[in-house]
């Protein structure tokens, strides 16, 4: 069958995605590029906030009218199932932990249901623009109380070591230079294996791959990270690896915390960033703050503020506040839309100064940097080792260059090849 896949949302989404193609190639069904090309169409959802929700209940809608076998797949379908089948009742679901019913799913007769399946097995074996996407771990650890994916990907579930490894091999094997190995909170992989293999361990044997490639490891909680600090660290220091440590703080201030059921303190985030730059002195620290949940008064924005200016983070990842269905902070009292508002044009503002700051730094100097993709009229987007952008001219994706930055902004690097 002819079958056409959307995608929304994460890496770990984009993953999943991946490895519905690689089953579907499997069994010889066909990938089209075109809703109007297929017999069957996939969307893989998103629902981690309001306005995304919104968005997958318009694009179910839109999909349904075409009047072809519709599959709805992802995080919407595994949190929001009974809002999926009063909008599409003959839309087939599958959540986001039951990946392996692609080929039932498109093969049916009739509409089916698998919100969850057994432990993760498949891996994808297709990638697009160089990048390949390798989820390692669906689930977390944590249960957040602004959180909706947790109702979607209800366990934590680790892929075997050696199906990673392999699939590395297999990827590299046939052209990627950047492997993101991902997941809900990479650094909670394997405490469903009881502890006895962890991040480190999959970062330590991905290293060991031969070929000309980069790894970059997805999202860690602090409280995860913090549980094997000092060997994710080591580990972090081999050459293959970015220098790239995505760690949601979420707020700056530790009654909001507490509100939010994030298990962690400030002062110990703080000293988790301390130790990453104590012995990775040019390592990139993102991280992600929500705007205006619930229990967020003045001094506890403004606590995040001061934090932003302390740490000065490489990236932020900022988002308002919005109410998902079914989770706690829900059902608290909630801060008006306007103080979100301003907060947020304070936040970003803040931010992009000190993005600028960061990256005015790089002016004049000469940074090696490996090309991943194709940018906007002919350039080409490569990554430094810390893993911020640059835009170069006349470049090959997959190679190593010298590149003299001459401009910046908030977001990025420019510059020309030495």
């Amino acid at each position: 069958m002819k079958v056409y896949i959307e995608t929304y949302g994460c890496a770990l989404n984009k993953g999943d995605t991946y490895i519905m193609m690689t089953l579907l190639k499997d069994k010889n069904h066909e990938i089209v590029s075109s809703p109007k090309d297929a017999d069957v169409l996939v969307l893989n959802t998103c629902d981690v906030r309001l306005e995304t929700g919104e968005r997958m209940k318009k694009r179910i809608t839109q999909l349904n009218k075409l009047g072809k076998k519709l599959i709805v797949a992802g995080c919407f379908a595994g949190a929001e199932p009974g809002v999926v089948s009063k909008i599409a009742p003959n839309a087939s679901i599958i959540g986001p932990q039951a990946l392996g019913k692609i080929i039932d799913a498109t093969e049916a007769k009739n509409r089916v249901i698998f919100l969850e399946s057994d432990a993760p097995n498949h891996t994808p074996r297709i990638f697009m623009n160089k990048i390949g996407i390798i989820p390692i771990a669906d689930g977390c650890a944590g249960d957040c109380n602004f959180c909706i994916t947790k109702l979607a990907r209800k366990k934590l579930r680790s892929y075997p070591l050696r199906a990673i490894i392999d699939t590395i091999k297999d990827l590299v094997s046939k052209g990627a230079v950047e492997i993101e190995l991902t997941g809900q909170d990479a650094a909670a992989y394997g405490l469903d294996y009881g502890g006895k293999v962890k991040l480190s361990d999959v970062i330590r044997e991905a290293s060991k791959v031969d070929g000309n490639f980069m790894l970059r490891i997805g999202m860690m909680t602090p409280e995860q990270a913090m549980r094997n600090i000092d060997d994710l660290i080591d580990t972090f220091k081999d050459p293959k690896v970015y220098k790239f440590f995505h760690l949601p703080v979420q707020s700056g201030d530790d009654n909001v915390l507490k509100i939010m059921n994030r298990k962690y303190t400030v002062d110990e985030y703080r000293n988790l960033v301390k130790e990453i730059r104590k012995k990775i002195p040019n390592a990139n620290i993102t991280t992600d703050i929500i705007v205006g949940h619930p229990g967020e008064d003045e001094n506890a924005f403004k606590n995040t503020l001061d934090l932003i200016k302390e740490i000065r983070f490489e990236k932020l990842h900022i988002a308002i506040y919005s109410l998902r269905p079914n989770t706690k902070s829900s059902l608290m009292q909630q801060i008006p839309d306007s103080v979100k508002t301003e907060r947020m044009k304070i936040i970003n503002s803040l931010y992009e100064e000190i993005a600028r700051e960061n990256h005015s730094e790089y002016l004049g100097k000469v940074s090696k940097v490996i090309i991943t993709e194709n940018g906007k009229d002919n350039s080409k987007i490569g990554r430094t080792i810390n893993y911020i952008p640059v835009i170069v001219q006349n470049a090959e994706i997959g190679k190593w260059y010298n590149v003299r930055i001459n401009n910046f902004s908030f977001y990025d690097l420019r510059g020309d090849i030495v």
